[in-house]
């Protein structure tokens, strides 16, 4: 028996490199029981295919299909749009979900966003979580960062877009790459207010030895 599908979050997937983080992002989504709107650039199914050895269908039912079988999502719990569906929910200030994480995000679509360009739908769907003051959080995959990257953080970081740059920390004691995306994807979903196992609170382990 399938079971209720919770809060909404558009998930935008960019061309930066970092396709592992945006993986296990969308299979603790699932785990969470959310309705993912999934976006995902042409640039990004390439490094799929270079980083994770998945090909991902171009036509977004396929897409929805294969994510719904790689992740175990209930049936209709992934829906993804191609890049000018401009008639999708994430494209109307009326209907979209007010949260929205751009992972990774390229240092092309942050510049898109922190202009204002609204050139596909990915951009058109920051732009309505920025105007409708709902929670966008964007993950930048880059080093080093420029003057230009930074000031375009700066910008949408005074808008109040929260910038979480995929660097991961190491007090955890990683083993191995899966504990460093862990942690990043761990991160997201604390501020999305999504309950997480995948990394202990710093202190947690000293706390309960106190309590």
């Amino acid at each position: 028996m399938s079971q209720a599908i919770g809060q909404a979050i558009t998930l935008a997937i960019t061309g930066a490199s970092g396709s592992p983080y945006a993986l296990e992002l969308l299979k603790q989504l699932v785990l969470a029981k959310c309705e993912v709107h999934l976006l995902i650039s042409s640039a990004a199914k390439v490094v799929f295919a270079t980083e994770e050895n998945l090909k991902i269908p171009s036509k977004p039912d396929a897409a929805a299909k294969f994510f719904t079988e790689l992740t175990h999502a209930q049936p209709d719990q992934i829906k993804v749009y191609g890049k000018e569906e401009w008639f999708s929910i994430v494209a109307s200030g009326s209907s979209a979900p007010k949260k929205m994480v751009i992972c990774p995000c390229s240092t092309g679509t942050l510049s898109s966003i922190a202009t204002g360009a609204c050139d596909n739908l990915i951009e058109r769907g920051a732009d309505v979580v920025i105007k409708e003051r709902g929670q966008l959080i964007v993950v930048p995959r880059e080093m080093p960062f420029s003057s230009i990257h930074l000031e375009n953080m700066l910008k949408l970081s005074n808008l109040g877009v929260t910038i979480m740059p995929a660097a991961p920390g190491f007090y955890h004691m990683p083993k191995s790459i899966q504990d460093l995306v862990d942690f990043v994807v761990a991160r997201i979903l604390n501020h999305l207010d999504i309950e997480q196992t995948l990394v202990k609170p710093w202190g947690y382990e000293t706390y309960k030895k106190n309590k």
